[in-house]
């Protein structure tokens, strides 16, 4: 084996440097997605092949699935505005005193 030769076994340390990410960003998405990963003790322990499969059978779009279907089929993403881009908007109730306008989506009531 030749000292160059990067190992195939990695710690949450070599893992983060691969990915290029922070140790704590790494961990944040080691507790919240189904990252390949064994622990071995305390420790977590990670494939370098593994997680350049798992980067890289990711799709994007698993991130834009709560978009309205329109947006999503347009492939157009629209900002929801900001508050102070409201305008004379009732924030209690989202009213703009505009009778055509429906409320902002961030307030809208999702009962």
């Amino acid at each position: 084996m030749s000292g160059n030769r990067a190992p195939e076994i990695l710690n949450i340390e070599e893992a983060a440097q691969l990915l290029g990410v922070s140790v704590k960003t790494f961990n944040k998405v080691l507790h919240t997605q189904d990252i390949p990963a064994r622990k071995i003790g305390r420790e977590w322990k990670f494939s370098r092949q593994a997680l350049i499969d798992w980067v890289g059978s990711g799709r994007s779009m698993q991130f834009y699935r709560d978009l309205p279907s329109d947006e999503a089929a347009d492939g157009v993403i629209t900002p929801a505005p900001r508050l102070d881009q409201v305008g004379d908007c009732d924030h209690a109730t989202g009213d703009d005193g505009r009778d055509d306008a429906p409320a902002p989506q961030h307030l809208q009531r999702h009962d």
